[in-house]
């Protein structure tokens, strides 16, 4: 079943349930889908690569609102923030932990041979290329900088 036949299914059942937060980030994500449909001009169904690059976009940029509502000891903003984090990430494949990311980098730096901090760009590029959708960039950055050190 494709994303937005998901989301659609699930906007009923959060206007069934009057769930206001729920509603608001499967709008968001059910808007950020037809953006990126129009956007290539044609009215194709983007790619699953696509649509969870989208997704981890839309968690991203909540938890980054998140953080910075905290910060300024706005909890009454950052609640539906990480709320629709929990309803957004209900769509994305399960995410590995750090240490099975790690193995995982350290079996590309292993067969590419790469040493050193100017291979990071040839490393990330595997690693994003293999973990896609199920680690954050910003993560899987971290571990290559912190193996090829």
């Amino acid at each position: 079943m494709s994303l937005s036949i998901q989301i659609m299914d699930e906007m009923k059942t959060a206007m069934r349930a009057k769930d206001t937060i729920a509603l608001e980030a499967l709008r968001a994500i059910k808007s950020e889908l037809l953006l990126a449909q129009t956007a290539s001009g044609s009215k194709e169904e983007i790619s699953a690569d696509d649509e969870i690059k989208l997704l981890q976009k839309l968690v991203k940029t909540r938890k980054e609102s998140a953080r910075i509502f905290s910060e300024q000891n706005r909890l009454d903003l950052a609640e539906p923030e990480l709320a629709q984090i929990a309803v957004i990430e209900k769509f994305l494949p399960a995410q590995l932990s750090e240490e099975e990311v790690e193995a995982i980098i350290a079996k590309i730096i292993a067969d590419t041979g790469a040493s050193g901090i100017a291979s990071m760009g040839k490393v990330m590029g595997l690693a994003s290329a293999q973990l896609g959708g199920t680690a954050e960039g910003k993560t899987i950055s971290t571990i290559v900088k912190k193996l090829l050190v």
